[in-house]
């Protein structure tokens, strides 16, 4: 069983290796995981265990969830979301349809409406509840809980149905992107190599061919070999990703320009957001709020010469882009496009990539937003998409 369970890691492509598989069978047989009670054994104990035995590097810690997941069908992994709120009135018990006139109806409040309203609801509230328009709870048309529908209310807990949820109360553990992800083409990288500027630099270990035969030639037929330092692409690329919640649908397209871009771009610094970029960001997302960067160091510490390139699906609450306070996550006390209008203010060559498809860009507000505060500077993540966002940078 073991055996198979080692080949599907492998065929999920995770360099997992037959010394880190023998470790977990020594681990195994010591009994580290083994039977909580005579006839039950702790899955749970078995999966940290194999994690642990198998799997190096964290930014692979996703794609071995899923292969774990898909070889043990029916298996629950751990999880840790620490909710203030009773777990079983987030429980998602009903799947509402409703008709467009039954949502034409639905009340839709403004900001300030909104947080006193479930300021209050939470002081009121003794219980579970499933459907309705006002409790907090599942299913429903209030604009608090989740699995139901409102034009513009807080989800707390569950996932995300209708995309127009202006704050999100849970613990979201979101993912690295993989820069080992193999691509399914070469367009990308092709679309990537529009953006380069070569020169020379270090030290001589390439051979000057022309050189070497003017030289050759002029000393008499004598060989007269000349070296030159190697060519690299000296363009200097700054790169923010938005991660998690709407850009899971994309993970595996980002993915793979981020592994173009990490193959194309010696000089790269990257950095990930939520949204809409504030106050901080952060370059490993299992750390994100213990391992800050302030978006002031982060302005001050690359020069103007940096090509500053935003990928995300800009879709998102309005008030995430112009309300103090509109962040999903906390209480961020500028809004998302004071830091947006900052970053492409320090940097001149800037340019959005949205995976997003094109065609629902209109209806989108969020995505206008954006589009407005980069000058229309926004493009799909395609091939014509790149060569045209590279172009541009080129310049």
């Amino acid at each position: 069983m073991l055996i198979d369970f080692f080949y599907a890691l492998r065929a999920a492509k995770l360099p997992v290796s037959v010394r880190e598989f023998l470790t977990l069978l020594e681990a195994l047989a010591a009994g580290v995981a083994g039977p909580r009670s005579e006839d039950a054994w702790s899955m749970e104990d078995f999966y940290h265990l194999a994690r642990t035995a198998l799997v190096k590097d964290e930014k692979h810690f996703d794609k071995f969830d899923r292969a774990f997941a898909a070889y043990f069908k029916g298996v629950e992994l751990l999880t840790d979301l620490t909710q203030e709120l009773p777990a079983d009135w987030l429980r998602k018990m009903l799947e509402r349809e409703l008709t467009p006139e039954q949502k034409a109806v639905i009340e839709k409040m403004g900001w300030d409406e909104l947080m006193e309203t479930l300021k209050k609801r939470l002081e009121e509230q003794k219980g579970r509840h499933e459907g309705g328009n006002k409790w907090i709870g599942t299913g429903g048309t209030s604009p608090f809980g989740h699995g139901g529908y409102n034009p513009q209310g807080i989800r707390i807990g569950g996932p995300g149905r209708n995309k127009s949820a202006v704050k999100v109360w849970e613990q979201r553990a979101y993912r690295d992107y993989d820069d080992t992800q193999e691509l399914g083409t070469r367009n990308i990288k092709v679309a990537l190599r529009r953006l380069r500027k070569f020169a020379r630099a270090g030290s001589e270990l390439e051979l000057d061919l022309p050189d070497t035969i003017r030289s050759t030639a002029a000393n008499a037929g004598w060989l007269d070999i000349k070296m030159v330092p190697e060519r690299h692409n000296n363009v200097k690329l700054l790169l923010l990703m938005d991660v998690g919640g709407t850009m899971d649908e994309h993970v595996q397209r980002v993915e793979e320009l981020f592994s173009a871009v990490k193959a194309e771009f010696k000089h790269l610094e990257f950095y990930y957001f939520h949204n809409c970029v504030y106050d901080f960001m952060w370059k490993n997302n299992r750390r994100r709020f213990a391992e800050k960067f302030a978006t002031w160091d982060i302005l001050r510490k690359y020069n103007k010469d940096y090509k500053l390139v935003f990928v995300g699906d800009a879709t998102m609450s309005p008030y995430e882009i112009l309300q103090p306070g509109g962040s999903v996550e906390y209480n961020n006390e500028e809004p998302g496009a004071e830091w947006l209008q900052r970053l492409t203010h320090a940097f001149p060559h800037f340019a959005w990539i949205n995976p997003e498809p094109q065609g629902v860009w209109q209806y989108r507000q969020s995505i206008g937003l954006v589009q407005q505060l980069m000058g229309g500077r926004m493009f799909p993540l395609s091939l014509k998409g790149l060569e045209d966002a590279m172009r541009l940078l080129s310049k």
